[in-house]
């Protein structure tokens, strides 16, 4: 980053704003991370001063952050905020934004930053108003415009939102974010895989049986109610979020870390996943609905809108031909976590001993996202003093115990500073976007059609449906319910 940017926030004064963006890049000024000089400039219809817009910030940005929350770091932040007001999807007030700020940058900008932090049926509008704005153009430094999920609702919106923006910008410029992508342990993933000699070898369907991938939520939909009605948990967290985790556990090694390189070895596997069958709907995925769903705000009185999902995928390649992955996500469960779940194969041969009655649980390697990021794995060892009788016992990483120095951070922090640096590395490509939803598509709109069939309710902290449990019961396994939950170093 050779010089200041310009971070410009469209829909400045909405909760993302406030709760997320500008915590994280006031966390990224404190550790000296944006260029000197970067200015943050709030776009949105709400009328607002500058002295205003800040002060809103500071008490949001240090309910977020806390005791690390400083008034005279703040200052010396807040100097570098201002405010617009003016609605991105109208062609006037785009040409004034591009006049406002020339005038505040004075020539002196690397280039600019743009955030749409806006309900996606703005996306279009305020895409056309900047490319009428000549707000696209990187003539005076480099332009890049970052999106947040949902992107489109299904496949053919997602084209034809692809084509809109790139009408507009180059697929260089376009940040499509995925705030997953940003988690230590989600990043932890190909450290674990490709800098340690002793996982490759045996990450593939001669060793690991299956594997489970699960976010678990303890809260509601609460006050997100009509849009979640609108959504369901397939769009909100399978199409983005699950798929993505999928991509990191399954794809090969990249040549180099890079952007592209990452990304094209990420596109082989959506490629490679077997295109689910809509005929075939109960044999590889169950709905449920979490009970007292219909009676939150927002939502329709006769809603079929799932608030739980579990679908198996194969992934059609040599490494992984014929292994199971179980993709898991609901709201109102037992327990808060995500995590992924390696069940590796059981030795071909016991020679020793086991109680009737009792199994031996073979090896098994749990990555937590979260909440307590970190990484368990369970082998069996000998009980002193009572013959050959084993037990299963565990390995442990914990980021907190290990790096109590240095907290995580939120993924934000992260995916703003690559924005601006211009790393994609964890961002989502076009062809990424429009894959997962080939592959979503004939769930979502397979289990749409059957709307005269009543979906599974399930009690407000369970793990889900009884119907999730035959579900994997049918196949001879059984779900790990919050593995990380139970378990302390």
């Amino acid at each position: 980053m050779d010089g200041p940017a310009t971070i410009v926030i469209f829909g400045a004064s909405g909760d993302l704003t406030a709760r997320k963006l500008i915590p994280a890049l006031f966390e990224n000024a404190r550790k000296g991370r944006l260029p000197a000089g970067t200015r943050i400039v709030g776009v949105s219809r709400t009328p607002m001063t500058d002295d205003e817009f800040r002060r809103r910030l500071f008490e949001s940005s240090c309910r977020s952050l806390g005791d690390a929350c400083r008034p005279d770091e703040w200052n010396a932040f807040a100097r570098g905020i201002h405010y617009i007001p003016g609605n991105v999807s109208t062609p006037d007030d785009g040409a004034r934004l591009h006049r406002q700020l020339r005038e505040l940058e004075d020539d002196r900008s690397s280039g600019r930053l743009y955030y749409l932090a806006l309900a996606p049926a703005l996306y279009p509008a305020a895409i056309a108003s900047l490319g009428a704005a000549g707000l696209a153009n990187q003539d005076r430094g480099w332009g890049r415009v970052v999106f947040e999920k949902p992107f489109g609702h299904d496949l053919a919106s997602a084209r034809e939102l692809n084509r809109t923006v790139l009408q507009v910008f180059d697929e260089s410029q376009v940040f499509r974010i995925d705030h997953y992508l940003g988690k230590e342990t989600v990043q932890n993933l190909l450290v674990l895989r490709f800098a340690n000699t002793i996982f490759e070898p045996v990450w593939n369907r001669n060793f690991i049986e299956h594997v489970q991938i699960t976010v678990a939520e303890t809260v509601k939909v609460g006050s997100r109610g009509a849009y979640y009605d609108t959504a369901g948990v397939l769009r909100d967290m399978f199409q983005n979020h699950l798929l993505q985790v999928l991509t990191l556990v399954t794809m090969e090694p990249p040549g180099r870390y890079e952007a592209n390189a990452l990304r094209d070895e990420k596109v082989k596997v959506l490629e490679a996943v077997r295109l689910p069958q809509r005929e075939a709907l109960d044999e590889f995925s169950v709905l449920g609905q979490y009970e007292g769903y219909r009676d939150e705000p927002g939502v329709a009185a006769d809603s079929r809108t799932p608030t739980f999902a579990a679908v198996r995928l194969y992934v059609d390649t040599w490494r992984w031909k014929g292994v199971p992955f179980y993709l898991r996500s609901g709201k109102g469960l037992a327990g808060k976590t995500t995590e992924v779940i390696i069940q590796f194969l059981c030795p071909p041969h016991m020679i020793f001993d086991v109680p009737e009655g009792q199994t031996i649980q073979c090896n098994r390697l749990v990555i937590t996202i979260q909440p307590d990021e970190g990484i368990h794995l369970s082998f069996q060892t000998k009980v002193p003093d009572h013959g050959m009788a084993l037990r299963e016992s565990m390995l442990y990483f914990h980021y907190r115990s290990s790096y109590p120095e240095t907290p995580i951070p939120e993924a934000y922090q992260r995916l703003l500073l690559d924005a601006i640096r211009g790393d994609a590395s964890l961002f989502i490509r076009k062809d990424e976007i429009e894959l997962a939803w080939r592959i979503m598509d004939p769930i979502i709109g397979g289990w749409a059609a059957r709307d005269t069939e009543p979906v599974p309710a399930y009690a407000v902290g369970s793990w889900g449906p009884p119907e999730a449990d035959r579900f994997m019961e049918h196949d001879g396994r059984r779900w790990v319910n919050g593995a990380s939950l139970h378990h302390d170093a």
